[in-house]
């Protein structure tokens, strides 16, 4: 299981969803009890998976450190201390793929995210796989006068359709997010310029100038991609909002 090629996209899933709503204190590792409906059960976080890559992790730390010896504390740069509250109902607050430019950037705003941060954390998007009901408002009923999203390309769209119909049951349907959803490349980026988007708020990102430049300085070089990747999501990871260091991920001390 550790050598699942799908565990990146859901670990990087994961920090999303957990830095963006009480901050990155991992809030989305905690279980539901029995007064408590957690985030890790919210209708956006069903799908989230690869926990047990935390809990291995974790378990190795604390076998060559073991809870703390006392002494003096003092602050570390690079660490996060974990949240005791956790909500199913707060996960309204993630940004949902059918946003529009407009409330994309309030969403960053709120979190002290840039549109630059935001171009280049979409970019996130360049591994996974999406479900039929992430998409499907652009290929079924998009609007009074069009069954389908006219900003998608036809062949794609055509594509989309086939794996997700009207009707569909599948429980798994859906599409991967690019052409290459297992390896970090600046594919999605191309693919927005093509049309061949997934979802409505990738799309968005090519309707105001300044994003959509962004968009097309990434898609010719991945070096500038990733760069700025690297920078917004060390930006992304220092919001903090957590009191505790757990012994276990996935439950409160």
């Amino acid at each position: 299981m550790l050598n699942d090629p799908t565990v990146p996209a859901a670990l990087l899933r994961m920090h999303f969803h957990d830095c963006f709503i009480r901050g990155c204190d991992g809030s989305v590792l905690l279980n539901s009890t029995g007064k408590n409906k957690a985030e890790k059960d919210g209708p956006p976080n069903i799908s989230l998976h690869a926990f047990y890559v935390i809990d291995h992790a974790k378990k190795a730390v604390e076998a060559l450190c073991p809870k703390t010896s006392g002494g003096p504390t003092w602050d570390v740069p690079k660490g996060r201390k974990d949240g005791r509250v956790s909500k199913a109902t707060e996960t309204r607050q993630l940004p949902a793929p059918t946003f529009n430019i407009s409330q994309l950037q309030q969403s960053f705003a709120q979190r002290g995210l840039s549109i630059d941060d935001l171009v280049a954390l979409s970019g996130g998007h360049t591994l996974g796989f999406a479900h039929c009901s992430s998409f499907q408002n652009r290929i079924h009923n998009f609007s009074s006068k069009q069954s389908v999203d006219p900003t998608l390309e036809s062949s794609f769209a055509a594509s989309l359709k086939s794996v997700c119909p009207a009707k569909n049951t599948a429980k798994n349907a859906g599409a991967n997010l690019d052409a290459t959803p297992t390896t970090f490349d600046n594919r999605y980026y191309k693919l927005l310029l093509q049309g061949k988007s997934i979802f409505s708020s990738d799309q968005s990102l090519i309707n105001s100038a300044k994003t959509k430049a962004l968009v097309s300085k990434f898609a010719s070089s991945q070096q500038e991609f990733q760069k700025a990747f690297v920078k917004s999501m060390i930006k992304m990871s220092s919001i903090s909002g957590g009191q505790e260091v757990r012994l276990d991920c996935r439950a409160v001390n």
